[in-house]
C-alpha cells in the first residue's frame, strides 16, 4: 500500500474527522469565551472595583528606557485568561457529563430478546401444526 492512500485511510476514518471538527469548533467557542470575559463580564467587574481595566493590571519591574521598553508582568490579562479557561472548562464538564449520562441509560436500558433461532421457529411451527389436528 502507498503511503498516499494509508494517509488517506487514516484521515477519512470517523474518529479523525470527527476530531478535527471538534477543534475546529472548540478555537470558536475558545474565542466566543474570550471575547465574553474581555467585553462582558470584565468592564462591570472593573466598574464595581473603581473603575480597573484589567488589561491595563501590571506590576513594573524596570520602567523605561531611551533604550528598553518597561519590563513589566501583566496580572490582569493573566487573570482573564484564567476565567477563560474556567468557563471552558467548565462547559467541556458539562458536555461529558451530559454524554456519560446518555451512555448510562443506554447501557442501563435492557437489550431486546434475540430472535429465536430458526429450530425454535421450527418446532414451534410443529408443536402449532399438532394442536391443531
Amino acid at each position: 500500500m502507498s503511503m498516499m492512500s494509508e494517509f488517506k485511510d487514516f484521515a477519512m476514518k470517523g474518529n479523525v474527522v470527527d476530531m478535527a471538527v471538534g477543534i475546529v469548533i472548540g478555537g470558536a467557542f475558545g474565542k466566543i469565551v474570550s471575547s465574553f470575559v474581555a467585553d462582558v463580564l470584565m468592564p462591570p467587574i472593573g466598574l464595581l472595583l473603581g473603575n480597573v481595566d484589567f488589561s491595563d493590571l501590571a506590576v513594573t519591574l524596570q520602567d523605561a528606557t531611551a533604550d528598553a521598553a518597561a519590563v513589566t508582568i501583566g496580572y490582569g490579562v493573566f487573570l482573564q485568561t484564567v476565567i477563560d479557561f474556567i468557563i471552558i472548562a467548565f462547559a467541556i464538564f458539562m458536555v461529558v457529563k451530559a454524554m456519560n449520562s446518555m451512555k448510562k441509560k443506554e447501557e442501563a436500558a435492557p437489550a431486546a430478546p434475540p430472535a429465536p433461532s430458526k429450530e425454535e421457529v421450527l418446532l414451534t411451527e410443529i408443536r402449532d401444526a399438532l394442536r391443531s389436528n
